[in-house]
């Protein structure tokens, strides 16, 4: 729950920082869980991620099949 340049301040403090470094800052805004009524991904359904200059990754989601005792 930290802006990005709050991040990169205190990240910068103990590695540093190259140009095309990586900081992962987890789920943005806007999520499904936070959603009324909650809306998720559903089997079959795309998922495209990219970043300017490296491109773009794009996944098929699948069902996660249930284990005995779950």
């Amino acid at each position: 729950i930290f802006d990005i340049p709050t991040l990169v301040t205190y990240i910068s403090q103990f590695m540093t920082l190259m140009p095309g470094d990586i900081i992962a800052t987890g789920t943005p805004a806007g999520v499904g869980l936070g959603q009324n009524p909650p809306v998720f991904l559903r089997p079959g359904q795309r998922v495209v991620l990219g970043a300017e200059g490296l491109g773009e990754q794009t996944h098929r989601t699948v069902s996660t099949p249930r284990h005995a005792g779950t």
